[in-house]
């Protein structure tokens, strides 16, 4: 590492394109930004916090904040995230890096997105620290955001429509025994589409991971339809083939 610290001070003094010190490459900073995605019945929604501090204070925001010096980037979103929302325990994946030099007005942070997809009706987000709200917001119907988080929002919801092209993420969502009704129109919600019902459960029905279960909806205002569930070990034979939900 000191041999190749040298060479480099070296090729910065003999090359005059560089005029940077070695040390300056050390003084940018890293944050971690949380992408909730919650859903309910049709509905899609972000999770978004209103900023109680400088800069962009009274901004709605993304949950997010600086990585401690000795903190993992994994750690520290699931510390923000608890810090700013009191949601604990909630599986996020990183989604994308974002970089450019003059998003922060501070000085040079590089940020590390973190997406899920959630049920609202399960959680409790309660602002804290220095969030003065935290509230869920239609992905239809957003306001204007501090820095450059609606970039990291909708590169995110890109990744969300990706991911459940490859993953049954919508298992977080619906209940355990469900309607083909209710997973069309989840794909709908994401997908901002109307899809034709009879091509939509042709393709499902052709699924053997998502098993017919003999039974209808009990106590509910319209004809009952037929329930279903999701089996992992028969998605799972599946995936190791190249599994692509494509609708």
């Amino acid at each position: 590492m000191v041999l190749q610290t040298k060479a480099f001070k070296s090729r910065l003094q003999q090359d005059d394109i560089y005029s940077i010190d070695i040390d300056d490459f050390f003084k940018s900073a890293f944050s971690v930004d949380c992408v909730i995605f919650g859903y309910h019945e049709g509905q899609l929604k972000v999770l978004l916090i209103e900023r109680g501090a400088e800069p962009y204070e009274n901004f709605w925001a993304l949950p997010g904040d600086l990585v401690y010096p000795l903190e993992d980037l994994d750690s520290a979103a699931r510390r923000v995230l608890e810090d700013l929302t009191s949601l604990k325990e909630v599986e996020l994946r990183q989604v994308h890096t974002f970089g450019k030099v003059d998003r922060h007005p501070l000085g040079r942070v590089i940020t590390v997105a973190y997406t899920t997809l959630v049920e609202t009706s399960e959680l409790n987000p309660v602002a804290s620290s220095w969030a003065k709200e935290s509230k869920w917001h239609s992905v239809k119907k957003l306001p204007k955001l501090a820095f450059d988080h609606r970039e990291i929002l909708d590169n995110s919801f890109q990744e969300l429509r990706n991911i459940i092209r490859y993953e049954p993420i919508w298992t977080n969502v619906l209940p355990e025994k469900f309607t083909l009704g209710q997973l069309q129109l989840f794909y709908e919600s994401v997908y901002s589409i109307t899809l034709d019902k009879g091509n939509f459960r042709k393709k499902i029905q052709g699924m053997k991971f998502i098993q017919k279960l003999g039974e209808t909806q009990k106590e509910v205002n319209h004809r009952p339809s037929q329930l279903y569930r999701f089996d992992r070990k028969l998605f799972n034979a599946e995936k190791k083939k190249g599994f692509s939900f494509e609708i």
